[in-house]
């Protein structure tokens, strides 16, 4: 009932709905057009919205995020190229019903069920959020630096199929965020005589650079081609049928909120696991999965959609992102002054608020924008990518250099930008290194205290990993760790064998 009372002045607010609604609008074409991705959206965003009010800012980029996430679905029916990694499953079926004269009802599923995830992990993150926020209340500053290092950890084994190198990029992201004056010693560090590197390594244009300038080098260095885009006829679909797979897309959407609080799994190991799911529980599809069967676009739409909501849940309690969009979203909240992480559901409650609101507004907007809107916005989706890569660059350098104003920053985006590049050419996946790049400078100064605060006590070690949590988190990253050693997962396979 708090929550109730909480959000609902936000969801009868005019102005409020009109940022979400533009967000709203913004990741729906964003989304759609191959070459463009809701990482890059978002992180154009955040220098946009820098001088605006906190909740304007929120609930423009809630709303890019969720309907952006749905509208990847659009280019993967329409063209076969998936408009966010996310939606690489749903090709599988909604380009093959595209091809036959079933575009409009691939459209159709992906919507409804896109929706039904969305609204399934908000509620969820709404449910969860304080129990788990009161769990954390408790937290030193060694549970902190574990945990941090616990989700980076994760993110090397989630984000990349080689863990050693998700891990390596974890370390690049904690390098960088260690460049600057040392926050205790007032010393420059890793500044290489460089002036302009004693204020740091600022959050946006290395966001910039990593999501948008590098995504313009990759699509140019892969050919400019262009995608056929398949036709769209109305068809009447009754509403009745439709909702037959709601009782198993329930069960994707659990499937998606729990791997979405896994730091960096994210919406591509979800949907491959509820695809998984749907060929193990659909004894009969409609034509077999991989071939037009719209059970697969249920399952992958369900599921990938759901991860909104749970990729939140950590990074609102314990500011640890659950994808790359999360991580964008926390660099929106240190710019504007927000603390997420244990106190932030005490602290900043309305913001909280403020995040659920603008989430389930995304929810009614995505329904209404892919039923009327998305059918119609094929010549959106067909681009030429000669024209649409160089509008690219141009908002790459201006949002790269309206947050600071600083001409240093634009270099900074340049040289993100062509580091993801390279690390894309070389496997390595680029997500880690924003964690990295976030959560570093916590883990630092979280490390330095716990360790100064040791070193008073008569017994350090206990003062250090005495306590419950920090032996549960201690344990979980070693595990995690020893588990991605080759060695050990081919004593583990020869076990189970």
């Amino acid at each position: 009932m708090q929550t109730i009372a909480g959000i609902l002045p936000l969801m009868l607010s005019p102005r409020f709905i009109l940022f979400v609604l533009l967000g709203s609008v913004s990741g729906l074409f964003v989304g759609a057009i191959p070459g463009l991705s809701v990482s890059m959206a978002t992180a154009l965003l955040v220098s946009i919205t820098y001088t605006w009010s906190t909740g304007d800012a929120l609930a423009t980029i809630m709303g890019v995020y969720v309907v952006g996430v749905f509208s990847g679905a659009l280019s993967a029916i329409l063209v076969n190229i998936p408009g966010a990694p996310s939606s690489v499953v749903t090709t599988l079926d909604g380009y093959p019903m595209a091809r036959r004269g079933d575009a409009y009802k691939a459209l159709s599923y992906a919507t409804l069920y896109s929706f039904v995830g969305s609204v399934f992990g908000l509620v969820v993150m709404a449910v969860l959020a304080r129990p788990i926020t009161d769990i954390a209340i408790r937290f030193q500053p060694m549970d902190y630096f574990l945990l941090a290092l616990f989700g980076l950890s994760t993110v090397g084994g989630l984000t990349s199929s080689n863990y050693a190198k998700g891990l390596f990029a974890a370390l690049i992201g904690i390098f960088f965020s260690l460049i600057g004056l040392d926050p205790i010693m007032g010393n420059p560090r890793l500044t290489f005589g460089i002036q302009e590197l004693k204020a740091g390594i600022s959050i946006v244009p290395a966001l910039v650079g990593l999501f948008g300038f590098s995504e313009v080098l990759s699509t140019v260095a892969s050919g400019l081609r262009d995608g056929e885009v398949s036709g769209i006829s109305q068809q009447n679909i009754p509403l009745r049928t439709m909702l037959r797979e709601l009782p198993r897309s329930l069960w994707y959407c659990t499937i998606g909120t729990f791997v979405g609080a896994l730091p960096g799994a994210g919406g591509p190991v979800a949907s491959f696991l509820a695809y998984g799911q749907a060929k193990r529980l659909v004894r009969n599809p409609s034509r077999p999965f991989g071939e037009g069967a719209y059970e697969g676009i249920v399952a992958s739409e369900s599921a990938n959609n759901a991860c909104i909501g749970g990729a939140l849940i950590p990074m609102l309690t314990m500011a640890i992102p659950g994808d790359a969009v999360t991580a964008i979203i926390l660099s929106v909240f240190y710019v504007h002054g927000l603390k997420p992480g244990p106190t932030f559901m005490k602290m900043d409650i309305v913001h909280f608020y403020e995040i659920l609101a603008a989430g389930l507004w995304g929810c009614i907007f995505l329904l209404l924008l892919g039923l009327l809107i998305a059918p119609r916005i094929s010549r959106v989706i067909n681009i030429p990518k000669r024209i649409l890569m160089p509008v690219v660059v141009v908002l790459c350098v201006i949002g790269a250099y309206a947050c600071n104003r600083r001409p240093f920053d634009v270099v900074l985006m340049f040289f993100f930008g062509i580091l993801g590049y390279l690390m894309r050419r070389r496997g390595f996946p680029t997500a880690p290194v924003t964690l990295g790049l976030v959560l570093g400078s916590m883990m630092d100064s979280n490390f330095r205290r716990s360790i100064s605060l040791a070193s008073t006590s008569p017994t350090p070690l206990a003062t250090l990993f005495g306590r419950p949590a920090t032996i549960i988190l201690l344990v979980l990253t070693l595990m995690t760790l020893l588990s991605n050693i080759p060695a050990v997962q081919r004593l583990i396979r020869r076990r189970g064998a």
